[in-house]
């Protein structure tokens, strides 16, 4: 009895689908994927001896409304991409094509406002609870959510800021009756009992990508009402590695205020491109002294790498606030020196 396609598991229908592309395409698609799944696709096409041109047919017709589903997705969303599979597919088929491309892709809830301007958006949600506020920011890009913060009224920045940071996980019923009134359009979570949202990762992505104005009227707020989730989000704010952004003069500076022995020991697990930085900005003596401190010192734990490291950017911090230096931003105008 020959296999019908939805018989198939994934992994066999993506090999059907290499051989029916030839071996040209299909060595371009291989470029694109990771060692495992090469192997596995390879052992797979390897198995198959012989397919039927009918389920061929299938594979191939499954994988172009698939496509077909991504890209109306990729224009519009997901409700304009329901409405045009359903007319090209039927209801039925549309539901099921939906369903298996948004779990793939993980289409988050709000997906209609990420395609709305960061002005206009503003307008449509600052008069919202900031805890709706902040469950609509926490599933924008960075970007996005950094011009609609910098816009809300000073009072409510900090306390919107305050809720992503404490966010954890939202019910889908919550996400869809938020949905239903903000907009009625509805990006499902397919398949999930929780959706994650927010975080403190969330909020530092944020906060990175506002204007100075707004990240010292953010973390004033929060240093009064939450002084430990202050401290969290300012030592996520500027971690070691992004001293590469600073310019040699601010660098110069921060080098006057370091101890020697902590950059030694920070320097021990940073990237090469980082320790060069530091070494061109001091005098071939002091470099040369503190490669030799790095060398003579041996194996070291890691967490007592990262706690040098956080020191050293304590110091960048604390000239950074006194306006002795200034830490570059993606986003914000360049500097004139």
């Amino acid at each position: 009895m020959a296999r019908k396609g939805k018989d198939l598991k994934g992994r066999e229908k993506a090999a059907i689908f290499l051989i029916a592309l030839g071996p040209e395409l299909a060595a371009q698609v291989y470029k694109n994927l990771d060692d495992s799944m090469i192997e596995m696709l390879t052992i797979e096409i390897a198995s198959i001896r012989r397919v039927e041109p009918e389920l061929k047919t299938e594979v191939l017709k499954e994988a172009q409304e698939i496509l077909m589903a991504r890209e109306y997705i990729s224009q519009g969303g997901v409700e304009y991409a329901r409405a045009l599979l359903e007319e090209a597919l039927g209801p039925d088929r549309a539901q099921e094509v939906l369903r298996r491309v948004t779990a793939s892709l993980q289409v988050r809830p709000f997906d209609f406002v990420r395609h709305s301007d960061p002005q206009q958006l503003l307008g449509f949600i600052q008069g919202e609870h900031p805890q709706v506020i902040a469950l609509i920011l926490s599933y924008l890009e960075p970007e996005q959510a950094a011009q609609v913060l910098s816009g809300l009224s000073p009072s409510v920045q900090a306390e919107v800021a305050r809720r992503i940071a404490k966010m954890d996980r939202i019910a889908p019923d919550v996400l869809r009756e938020v949905e239903r009134v903000l907009e009625r359009k509805l990006s499902t979570v397919a398949g999930q009992d929780f959706t994650l949202a927010g975080g403190v990762d969330s909020i530092v992505e944020i906060i990175n990508r506002v204007d100075r104005g707004t990240e010292k009227n953010i973390m004033e707020g929060l240093e009064e009402r939450d002084p430990e989730l202050a401290e969290e989000i300012k030592k996520r704010l500027f971690v070691f590695e992004d001293i590469l952004s600073l310019d040699d003069r601010s660098l110069q500076r921060a080098l006057r205020e370091v101890d020697m022995k902590d950059l030694a020991l920070a320097l021990k697990g940073a990237s090469e491109e980082l320790r060069q930085k530091f070494f061109k900005n001091m005098s071939h003596r002091a470099a040369e002294m503190l490669r030799e401190d790095m060398e003579y010192m041996g194996p070291v734990r890691v967490r007592d790498v990262e706690e040098a490291q956080q020191k050293v950017v304590n110091v960048v911090r604390a000239l950074e606030e006194a306006g002795e230096i200034i830490i570059s931003r993606g986003g914000e105008e360049e500097l004139i020196v």
